[in-house]
């Protein structure tokens, strides 16, 4: 089924459609949406909230770009609007990197087999580094997109990145110890 006929049955009401919708994009969605929130269950609620405002805003789907180009670019938006929305009611600046918090190993000691766990060393960056990584190294766009997404200057977004390398480097060798 072509984009165009998926969306149509969308907007004309049928649930299986928008489920199918959903199956083929929520992976992804749901990636993004933790790695931005830092946790699985902020994801959780992220994505469900992405996937109630693309239902919403279906009828101004046009067409141009593919289904999920749009459905990934409104998950963009919401989530940068969550991050933007936290940061607010917290009004608390970047978290210092030398929170002595953060050198606690991120996987057990106990383990039969020492594991590198990223997605929980994502999750431990402090806030402002977390979010210029996930935009940069593992969405894909450029300093100065991620600096326009966040409020922030393009340079701030590259110490940004370079910290959140810094940061995962010495989580990931302490997990492995």
């Amino acid at each position: 089924m072509s984009d165009a006929e998926l969306v149509a049955r969308c907007q004309a009401g049928e649930i299986d459609a928008f489920e199918t919708l959903y199956r083929q994009h929520a992976a992804r969605i749901f990636s993004l949406a933790s790695r931005m929130a830092g946790s699985a269950d902020e994801g959780e609620d992220l994505l469900q909230e992405i996937f109630l405002q693309a239902y919403r805003k279906l009828g101004t789907f046009k067409g141009e770009a593919a289904v999920g180009t749009w459905l990934y670019r409104l998950a963009v938006n919401h989530c940068l609007d969550f991050v933007r929305s936290r940061r607010a009611r917290t009004s608390k600046l970047t978290d210092t990197l030398d929170d002595e918090r953060l050198l606690e190993p991120a996987a057990p000691r106990d383990t039969p087999i020492p594991r590198i766990d990223l997605e929980r060393a994502i999750a431990r960056l402090p806030e402002g580094c977390r979010e210029a990584f996930v935009l940069h190294d593992i969405e894909g766009f450029d300093h100065k997109e991620v600096g326009a997404m966040l409020g922030i200057a393009e340079g701030t977004s590259k110490s940004q990145v370079f910290k959140a390398r810094m940061r995962l480097r010495t989580l990931l060798s302490q997990s492995t110890r």
